[in-house]
Order: structure tokens, then C-alpha cells, then sequence
């Protein structure tokens, strides 16, 4: 059993922000796929069926993005997956560039630093969705909360196409997937 968890926060002020990037690949993954991501358990709205073959858990945290761990331990205590994929947004990658780790730091992304201290290890995979800024910020919280800029929502669509894929192929190598970016 696989389960991958996108980040983000609930409520629709947030939808189609930055900060939601991992909401919407989760989103854009149960579209293709013709699923519903909507049952309601462990603080997360997961989905919980197989999917090329694998026995995957979708989930969409509910606890706001700096809360992401409580949720994501509870899904792992009881769901006892045997690999955990994070997708997330990333302001230190390029808007539009992609990015799969089997394990890391959490970097300055406070839902990702919540899961690590909560699971207490990095050793676990990651898909970072750029979001990184063109032009400097003087406020980045505002940035990542702010709605996505029509003007790159080529680079944003492209991104969740590789997103997509990369979830995919994570899911097909059973959670074995070499580090890239894309």
C-alpha cells in the first residue's frame, strides 16, 4: 500500500493558491484517473482504492498547511503504508520545474518541517512543485497565499502534467522511484 498526501490548505479562500499546489496535483491525478478524492477520516479527505494496480491512499490534509503532520501520521499509523509520497509547493524551485526526492530536509516549508518532526525522519518521498517567485518578494507568506497568476498558468499546468506523471510512475515502481527532475 502506497499513500501519497498533497498539501495544502482547506476552505476556498485557499483554492487556486501557491501554497495549494499539492491539493491541486492530488486533484488533477484523481481526474485522470476518474476518482473522487471526498471520504472524510483522520483529519485528511483521502480516497482509498487501487489505481494502476496498487493499493493507494489519496489524501488531502485538512489541519492547514502547518499542521499537515498530525494528519499525515495518524493516515501512516493506520493505514501502515509501506512507502509515503509528499507533494507540496516549493519557493526555491523554478515555477513549472518538478522535482521527486526519496528523502530529504524539510527545507522552509513548514508543512513539510510538521511531517518530518511528527514521523520523526526525512526518509520518506517528495514531489516539489515549483513556485518560486519572478520577481523578488518582500512578503513570501502573501506570495504563497496569493491566487495563481493567470500569466503562468502554462508553466502552473505543466507542472501538474509532470506531477502527475512522476506520482504515476512512483506508484507503478511501488514506491522505488530513482530521484529526478522535470
Amino acid at each position: 500500500m502506497l499513500l501519497i498526501v498533497g498539501l495544502g490548505n482547506p476552505g476556498k479562500e485557499y483554492d487556486n493558491t501557491y501554497h495549494n499546489m499539492g491539493f491541486n496535483v492530488l486533484e488533477e491525478f484523481a481526474k485522470k484517473h476518474n476518482i473522487k478524492i471526498s471520504k472524510s477520516k483522520d483529519k485528511a479527505v483521502i480516497f482509498e482504492g487501487n489505481i494502476l494496480g496498487e493499493k493507494i491512499i489519496l489524501a488531502k490534509p485538512q489541519t492547514f498547511m502547518n499542521l499537515s503532520g498530525e494528519s499525515v501520521v495518524l493516515l501512516k499509523n493506520r493505514f501502515k503504508p509501506e512507502s509515503i509520497l509528499v507533494v507540496y509547493d516549493d519557493v526555491d524551485v523554478e515555477l513549472g520545474c518538478v522535482r521527486f526526492r526519496n528523502s530529504g530536509s524539510s527545507g522552509s516549508h513548514n508543512g513539510m518541517r510538521n511531517i518530518v518532526s511528527l514521523l520523526g525522519t526525512q526518509e520518506f518521498a517528495r514531489i516539489r512543485v515549483g513556485i518560486k517567485p519572478q520577481e523578488k518578494q518582500n512578503n513570501l507568506a502573501n506570495y504563497v497565499l496569493s491566487k495563481l497568476n493567470k500569466n503562468n498558468l502554462e508553466k502552473i499546468n505543466d507542472a501538474y502534467v509532470k506531477a502527475v506523471e512522476l506520482i504515476e510512475q512512483f506508484i507503478l515502481s511501488k514506491g522505488n522511484l530513482e530521484n529526478k527532475s522535470v
